[in-house]
């Protein structure tokens, strides 16, 4: 099956030359790249490394960002990409996401120039992966409750606790750390094969499985003290951050959501019912489709928007928590929908839905629950937090 975009509202006419290509490019490295691999790396759990040099090539890693190698691509640029690469898998994208929105960005905002020339151009060529530690064991909405802690000793530090659902954390040569220290909340680079540093994968998984998913343990761990980034202080760095990788999340799952509706299109036109009727001329059928070629549509022109807005410097992060929750919402109920469609053969890998749609349990939960992003939206309409 050649997979033809859905685009009921002639979106493709809102976006530049420029756009259209790269997203071109890009859908073409998935389908011949991502798409040959993706089922047996699902089976086996195993994230496919060996993509890694060709989506720095692409300029896939740090898309958005400027200078040390970066392309240097608009944030709808950006937004195709993932969208893109997430319809081939939400594992694939989240590590493009992490390198990118919560590693290369926080070094490029906050570090300082050393730390910036040592890894900016090594994570962009992907010599190097990043992985970014914020989530505790006991503490994933509530970042501020942290208990990893730094604590000055001499010219260096000491870091002690435990992070965990770390993307890419065993594979990272360069883990952004946030920990409390005596002035509030800052970042360090720690380095792999420090001592007191180490890793281990989580198994089990029956979601995102084509990706390496970690835990990050802190044993009297010292760094020099060049390992700080000196510009975060305080919780805002590790949460603009998550308002970059979040961004890019609500432009990928449509990714997800996108192939998931096509799939279910198309099997339902060919698929033949009840006196050798194609299954699509059914009404509760037609009725499913409808519904989810609505919100793909509502989606594409919610994630747009936010798009020219964040281009334009304008984009707040209320704006992101709508995004993300919608579309992330949105692509999981088609997920659901279209694996009602296909019946029994929707739970098989044959076909992409079920990898899709346990892929989409973890995104609608991660960088920001359905919940936490329905208290930023709260707030930002009543002007009243009611986090606590």
């Amino acid at each position: 099956m050649s997979y033809r975009e859905p685009d009921f509202l002639s979106m493709e006419s809102q976006f530049s030359g420029q756009e259209l290509l790269v997203k071109r490019e890009a859908r073409r490295f998935v389908e011949g790249r991502v798409t040959p691999v993706i089922r047996e790396c699902f089976r086996e759990g195993r994230f496919p490394g060996e993509l890694i040099p060709e989506m720095a090539e692409m300029g896939f890693l740090g898309a958005n960002l400027e200078g040390y190698g970066c392309a240097g691509m608009s944030n709808v640029e950006y937004g195709l990409i993932m969208q893109e690469i997430e319809r081939g898998d939400s594992g694939i994208r989240s590590f493009v996401s992490v390198q990118g929105a919560l590693v290369m960005y926080p070094i490029l905002t906050y570090g300082s120039g050393e730390q910036k020339a040592k890894w900016l151009p090594e994570l962009q060529k992907g010599r190097a992966v990043g992985c970014f530690g914020l989530t505790e064991p006991d503490f994933g909405s509530n970042p501020a409750g942290m208990r990893t802690r730094a604590e000055r000793d001499g010219a260096g530090w000491v870091l002690n606790g435990e992070k965990t659902w770390i993307t890419n954390g065993s594979m990272a040569d360069v883990a952004v750390v946030w920990a409390r220290a005596q002035d509030g909340i800052r970042g360090f680079l720690v380095e792999r094969g420090t001592p007191g540093f180490t890793t281990s994968d989580i198994h089990g998984k029956w979601s995102m499985r084509a990706s390496v998913t970690s835990s990050l343990s802190f044993s009297d761990c010292r760094v020099p003290a060049s390992a700080m980034l000196p510009e975060a202080k305080g919780l805002k760095g590790p949460l603009s951050c998550l308002s970059q990788a979040r961004y890019g999340i609500g432009w990928g799952v449509m990714g997800a959501a996108m192939d998931c509706y096509e799939t279910a299109r198309h099997y339902s036109t060919v698929r033949k019912q009840f006196d050798d009727r194609p299954l699509a001329s059914h009404q509760l059928v037609q009725e499913k489709l409808a519904w989810m070629i609505t919100e793909i549509t509502k989606a594409q022109l919610l994630a747009l928007q936010c798009g020219r807005l964040k281009d334009a410097g304008r984009l707040e992060p209320a704006h992101i928590s709508m995004l993300k929750r919608n579309n992330a919402w949105m692509a999981l109920e088609c997920a659901r929908l279209s694996r009602d469609l296909l019946g029994a053969n929707g739970i098989t890998d044959e076909y992409p839905i079920m990898r899709h749609l346990c892929n989409l349990e973890t995104v609608k939960t991660y960088e920001g629950t359905d919940h936490i992003h329905a208290l930023v939206i709260g707030e930002r309409v009543t002007g009243i937090a009611a986090y606590k």
